[in-house]
């Protein structure tokens, strides 16, 4: 169930909202394989209306599986608002779309979660990778005298004869 509100609910009072949104009501878009938002939205947040606006205050909370993008392993990522704080007008350009007195908020907390998402998710910050496989190559001289033949693409190319 999306996140409505009642405009005249709000005449007399606040009205908050606290419990889980489940992820597919978030419609959330996500294009990186790497993360994956399987768990639902936990949020604690009122609503106010001040000066023909909405003034959204609290907390939202998501829970995200994701792939470390250096060693591929798989992690939690916490997305936390705390103190979160959303301004939406009722008149001018960028007011709040209302149908029968009832605006529906789910879009703007996605907004804002979406912004808290990992762009580059890494299981921690000084992640090394993927351990090195030993080819069995040599990659450097041991000896300063002693040279060593190391083929790459590079190499490859400096052989061609262009004219």
């Amino acid at each position: 169930m999306p996140l409505l509100v009642n405009l005249r609910h709000l005449e007399d009072d606040s009205v908050r909202f606290k419990g889980e949104l489940p992820v597919e009501e978030l419609d959330l878009d996500v294009r990186d394989e790497m993360i994956r938002a399987d768990r639902p939205l936990e949020h604690d947040f009122e609503v106010q209306l001040v000066d023909r606006s909405l003034l959204l205050q609290g907390t939202l909370r998501l829970l995200l599986n994701c792939d470390c993008v250096r060693c591929l392993k798989s992690f939690t990522h916490e997305v936390r608002l705390e103190n979160w704080t959303r301004y939406l007008p009722l008149d001018g350009e960028e007011k709040l779309p209302v149908v029968n007195d009832v605006a529906d908020l789910t879009p703007y907390v996605r907004e804002d979660i979406l912004l808290g998402f990992p762009q580059h998710p890494l299981c921690e910050a000084d992640c090394s990778g993927l351990p090195q496989i030993d080819t069995g190559r040599a990659t450097k001289a041991s000896d300063p005298g002693q040279t060593v033949e190391e083929s790459s693409a590079w190499a490859e190319l400096d052989k061609l004869k262009l004219k």
